[in-house]
């Protein structure tokens, strides 16, 4: 029989939930469910304002009342979706204390364990768990978000379920060890971006005992980043003192970027290639310049005939995605360019939005398909008045890569050099003609000095 039960995750004091109707017997779980019962917890990150932000703790139990599934997790969603006008919007989905567990399954060495919750106006998220011999791991996460909920959609162009998933999502874990990861984690696929943060999972737990031994995500290894809120890679701001006055100075100017170098993947075949170097310009409450540093950065996204898209999720924090398209697809001569750049800057700690931009309207990096598009001097995106994005040592090829090369690069004017040579030739002729000019009018005048009346 399932039970539940709510307390705070990190609160002294006692917040007990609501959660509507009695939990149904693990019978009325349907088959998926029909030999385990299941335990889950609700419980609320300190207070109740903190985002609305509810984690969630789930205790699946066999048939001998012994755990063989336990997570422990928080997360939200951030959502773009078409309004009734057809313009787009964002729009955050968390979690709310209505969650139910229905369809949760233990798994065995033929059956995949699954892990299953429900919550708010027809909203379900669930991740399938596979096992080997010696490890377990996530093989992919469903989730269903219901744009008839106008509390979260108050606008939604489509109405209904939609669907969303994401496969390989999380590495390979030793069976007997739990997998924890305390820093944040995103996976994105159509217009969805899931963050996760203070996970505990292990799958497949053996004699009902929850292992003793970690295995931690990357980023939570000690060679990542401090997680102090807003965390960025070298970003510069002027310091600030209580104590008496001193002379001002200037700050210390940002250095460029570090250059990066991204790549897609369709199957084995390499399908984007990019280098560039991004530096990130936010003027929301005072100027910061933010290097997106490429150790720490990971790169996903798709590739297709007309379409690609490159994700960049730079150690947590901050996440970049640029869309490109194919100009005139039925045309005998194409070319392609970037469309659309967003930009979501995270807080590690919560995962909460600091700062989200889009702009969809570029034309920018055009070249012939088949070929790269490069520029090597600085470049300036403008997503929105508050946020910039300048790039260096760009180099991208988002269609027809081939042998895990770049093609022919069609170079843009900033770096032709070799229309400043008609310019500086230009320039001197002129510069030679109002010389002449001037000493022949200074000569004339002289030549007259000389003819006085007598």
């Amino acid at each position: 029989m399932a039970r539940f039960l709510s307390r705070p995750l990190a609160a002294p004091a006692r917040h007990p939930l609501s959660l509507g109707a009695p939990a149904p017997a693990a019978g009325s779980m349907g088959p998926r469910c029909s030999a385990a019962s299941c335990l889950l917890f609700l419980l609320l990150l300190g207070t109740s304002d903190f985002f609305q932000s509810y984690a969630v703790e789930v205790d699946v139990k066999d048939a001998s009342n012994a755990t063989c599934l336990y997570a422990e997790w928080m997360m939200r969603f951030l959502i773009k979706y078409e309004t009734n006008s057809s313009d787009y919007k964002n729009t955050t989905l968390n979690l709310s204390s209505n969650v139910t567990h229905n369809g949760s399954v233990c798994g065995n060495d033929t059956e995949a364990a699954l892990l299953a919750v429900q919550f708010g106006e027809g909203h379900s998220w669930s991740i399938n768990f596979t096992k080997t011999n010696e490890t377990y791991q996530g093989d992919f996460i469903t989730f269903t978000y219901n744009t008839n909920d106008t509390a979260v959609f108050p606008d939604a162009k489509r109405k209904g379920p939609v669907t969303v998933v994401v496969k390989d999502t999380m590495r390979p874990v030793q069976l007997n060890n739990v997998f924890v990861c305390h820093n944040t984690d995103f996976f994105e696929a159509e217009n969805v971006t899931q963050i996760f943060w203070n996970v505990t999972v292990q799958a497949f737990v053996q004699n009902g005992t929850i292992g003793k031994k970690e295995s931690r995500c990357r980023a939570d290894t000690p060679t990542s980043a401090p997680t102090v809120p807003p965390t960025v890679a070298n970003v510069t701001t002027a310091s600030t003192t209580t104590l008496s006055p001193a002379p001002t100075t200037a700050p210390k100017p940002v250095e460029n970027p570090d250059t990066g170098n991204y790549s897609l993947k369709s199957g084995n075949a390499t399908c984007l290639l990019a280098t560039v170097g991004l530096q990130l310009n936010v003027s929301q409450d005072k100027p910061l310049l933010i290097n997106i540093n490429p150790k720490t950065t990971s790169a996903d996204g798709t590739c297709g005939n007309t379409t690609a898209t490159l994700k960049l999720n730079d150690g947590n924090s901050t996440l970049i995605g640029f869309t490109f398209v194919v100009k005139n697809a039925s045309a005998s001569v194409q070319k392609f360019y970037l469309k659309e750049v967003n930009v979501t800057l995270l807080n590690r700690l919560n995962g909460s939005v600091i700062s989200s931009a889009d702009n969809n309207n570029f034309s920018k990096w055009d070249a012939y398909l088949g070929s790269s598009y490069m520029c090597r001097k600085e470049q300036t995106l403008e997503i929105n008045e508050d946020l910039q994005i300048h790039t260096f040592n760009l180099w991208i090829q988002p269609f027809l890569v081939k042998a895990n090369k770049f093609s022919t690069a069609q170079e843009c004017s900033l770096d032709d050099d070799s229309i400043l040579i008609p310019i500086v030739v230009g320039a001197a002729l002129a510069g030679l003609i109002a010389i002449i000019v001037v000493a022949y009018v200074i000569g004339r005048r002289k030549s007259y000095a000389g003819y006085q009346t007598l």
